[in-house]
């Protein structure tokens, strides 16, 4: 899943970016069985940001991510005419401990995880709740949560969600 952050100026060129950075990047990652998470183009102050986030099973090093960040920048140097040809900094990173689950593939990654739940509206009295992802169909998913000292189960109706995320568990 991609994510564009459109300027107030040259919304269709950072959509065109973004395609030709996903173009070129999903060979790298598909060599080394690293997925990609997003990619932002964005303008912040007077500098232009391509940011691209990976990840794998078990998690990515900073290994990995300099080793993309060098392939990407080889691939994106040799391709005429010059996808981005104003100056701008290339980060490649991990999408962090807390991301966002976006799509489809990020549930189902993050089943038998920690996660956090945000509902749009409150399940017995509470809008948030935090455990273990244990099941995930395409209408409900279910948590194993603490309630005070005893473990609990909910199935929440995935309409319901509003925002979910890993977590980090305490």
């Amino acid at each position: 899943m991609l994510a564009l952050f459109i300027a107030n100026n040259g919304g269709d060129k950072m959509s065109t970016v973004t395609e030709t950075v996903k173009d070129l990047v999903t060979p790298i990652l598909d060599e080394h069985d690293f997925y990609l998470y997003d990619i932002e183009f964005v303008k912040e102050g007077k500098s232009w940001y391509l940011r691209v986030y990976i990840d794998k099973d078990g998690g990515i090093t900073l290994e990995d991510c300099a080793t993309v960040s060098d392939q990407l920048s080889e691939a994106l140097d040799n391709v005429d005419p010059d996808p981005i040809p104003q100056a701008y900094f290339l980060e490649v990173s991990s999408p962090g401990a807390e991301r966002p689950l976006k799509d489809e593939d990020d549930y189902k990654r993050a089943i038998n995880q920690y996660i956090h739940v945000s509902l749009y509206q409150q399940i017995n009295g509470q809008k948030v709740y935090e455990g273990t992802l244990t099941k995930l169909s395409d209408k409900e998913l279910t948590l194993d949560y603490l309630d005070k000292t005893r473990h609990r189960q909910i199935v929440i109706d995935r309409s319901k969600v509003a925002k979910a995320r890993l977590a980090i568990k305490f």
